[in-house]
């Protein structure tokens, strides 16, 4: 599964030489590290190699930089170029970090790569039936699960369904267009049918682990279809941007939620409990491996390489790299819980904030004052309990002050240390020493709690009869979160709704889509990075307290949910229509 196509063929060329060397012609024959495209279609391992390269080039969210970065979730504390995105500066010829999210090229790439699968597949001979029956579906997945990021960063894409040949098809090339969104959500949803009609419901054998499943591909249409039934693609100002003349949502949200309601009724999935403690469970759900919550994951083994998460967002305080720092405008929206509001404004709340906050606060937020592990043998003495220490702290002898091991004026690498004062904790194995070694957590791609989600969503915005199932199934992931169940109707269901997919999804790469999809990120994105001050003291008894205040300016240009199609794509090609707030 691993292997990618260089390394089988690296692998043949090594079983060719112990098998030939005494063969007068070997020294004749081409070099096995030197192939033409034909010959991956004349052997069935190299076909496979071929997709398993789809599945290496799927953008995991585990890298230095997170998309929660370009969000009201967190602050990149390296920048990157990160803040030419938060403050509204990205321009058709740079997106900043973006880039390396929104890959036009590298989409296309390997959409290419996808029709020419498709295109040659028929001249394969296979000897097991079931497996090209399972190629042809993990391919129309790949294609959709493509086309779909393009979709959701730039609106309508060209809908490109053949390989080109340079030399003879170069004015088509040149005459490519647009496809309108409807076009293109059609195309993926279509895609998605097809990967699912071919797709087994699961593997048994562990070498297959991983690979795409029926309910990946049916998980995919889902977030599609939710995602073009949204507010603000309807009444759109251009079938680019979303669906003109405001009409057709109500279908739209009929056919978002029967995708949803076809996971749910596989009775396949569940939400994972595996404990008593609503905190634990939360955290498992990241950690442990092959539970009957997760739809598709990308799979890391700590003996090749792993995953870095923990080293890259870890605190400077145990030798990592601080990363990507939750900010004080995504913590301070955690509700207390019993599901009432937390606010500055409450004298009692803010005196002791870090207490009886949804359970899931504990599971993905290191705050000052916070459990974690064990320090490194450097700063074991100076903190044998393993506490975060955001802080500055009055010293026991009343007169000093002492900043703590994991600020920016403390003492091991303070250069990585948080701006917020706060680091991430979810998706983090606290048996881990990142500093030396590497985490095998999976990425998640797609699991049930999503789902649910979707479908309560799209049952709450049809209202009426729908409204209490939609309710049910958001209560479902409310209560396994050990937060209470909510009666809410109408709008108020709405925002809580927007709530559970805020704080349940957090950091997994919803947000970035969903505050643009609900025409929230006007304002939510518009507002300055808060970060937390926090004055305390090694003196028992001794009173804590905290003070929000802006650590980054921060701008959202109103309106702009996607982004620029890239200029050099248009200089090569004028008949590309650049969004129209872009022109």
């Amino acid at each position: 599964m691993k292997k990618n196509l260089f390394k089988y063929i690296a692998g043949a060329f090594l079983f060719c030489a112990a098998t030939t060397a005494c063969n007068k012609d070997f020294l004749e024959r081409k070099p096995l590290n030197e192939y033409e495209e034909s010959d991956v279609w004349k052997d069935v391992g190299l076909v496979q190699a071929f997709v398993n390269d789809l599945y290496v080039q799927m953008r995991p969210g585990y890298w230095e930089v997170m998309l929660s970065s370009m969000t009201d979730e967190s602050r990149f504390i390296h920048d990157y170029n990160t803040s030419r995105v938060v403050q509204g500066n990205i321009t058709p010829d740079d997106i900043g970090r973006l880039d390396e999210f929104a890959r036009w090229d590298d989409h296309y790439k390997r959409i290419r790569n996808c029709n020419m699968f498709f295109e040659r597949i028929g001249g394969v001979t296979f000897t097991d039936q079931s497996q090209r029956e399972r190629l042809i579906g993990e391919v129309h997945f790949m294609r959709a699960w493509y086309y779909h990021l393009l979709v959701r960063y730039y609106g309508g894409v060209p809908l490109i369904t053949k390989t080109f040949n340079i030399k003879g098809d170069e004015q088509e090339i040149l005459n490519v267009k647009r496809a309108s969104f409807a076009d293109c959500v059609k195309f993926i949803s279509d895609e998605c049918d097809s990967a699912a009609a071919h797709l087994p419901a699961g593997y048994e054998a562990v070498a297959n682990k991983g690979r795409v499943t029926r309910g990946a591909a049916m998980a995919l249409k889902s977030r599609i279809l939710l995602f073009a039934a949204s507010d603000a693609y309807n009444n759109a100002v251009n079938d680019l941007q979303g669906y003109t003349g405001g009409t057709g949502q109500t279908a739209r949200l009929m056919a978002a939620k029967d995708a949803a309601k076809a996971i749910i009724d596989l009775n396949q999935y569940e939400l994972y409990q595996p404990t008593s403690s609503p905190v634990d469970n939360y955290s498992r759900i990241f950690l442990d491996k092959d539970h009957k919550e997760l739809i598709f994951v990308k799979q890391y083994d700590k003996a090749l390489l792993g995953t870095s998460h923990d080293l890259y967002n870890g605190p400077n305080g145990y030798h990592n790299w601080g990363g990507n720092v939750p900010i004080e405008n995504f913590v301070s929206g955690y509700q207390m819980k019993d599901g009432s509001p937390f606010s500055w404004s409450n004298p009692d709340q803010a005196k002791a904030p870090y207490t009886n906050r949804d359970p899931r606060f504990y599971a993905t937020i290191l705050y000052d004052g916070a459990q974690w592990k064990p320090r490194p043998s450097d700063a074991a003495l100076i903190d044998p309990k393993g506490v975060i220490q955001t802080g500055k702290y009055e010293a026991t002898n009343g007169k000093d002050s002492i900043w703590g091991l994991d600020t920016r004026n403390g003492p091991i690498e303070n250069w990585n240390g948080s701006f917020s004062g706060y680091y991430l904790r979810k998706f983090m194995d606290k048996n881990l020493d990142a500093q030396f070694f590497r985490g095998d957590q999976n990425w998640i791609f797609f699991r049930y709690a999503e789902i649910l989600l979707n479908y309560a969503e799209a049952c709450i915005k049809l209202g009426g009869a729908f409204e209490a199932d939609g309710r049910a199934k958001l209560n479902m992931v409310r209560t396994r979160a050990g937060m209470p169940a909510t009666t809410a109707t109408g709008q108020a269901l709405m925002d809580v709704l927007k709530y559970e997919r805020r704080y349940e999804l957090a950091f997994e790469e919803h947000r970035f889509f969903d505050a643009r999809r609900w025409k929230d990120a006007d304002v939510a994105f518009n507002q300055n990075a808060l970060g937390i001050e926090v004055l305390g003291s090694f003196i028992p008894g001794h009173p804590f307290t905290y003070r929000p205040y802006s650590i980054q300016d921060r701008a959202f240009p109103a309106g702009k949910y996607f982004l620029p199609i890239p200029a050099n794509e248009i200089r090569k090609n004028g008949n590309l229509a650049q969004q129209s707030y872009y022109k």
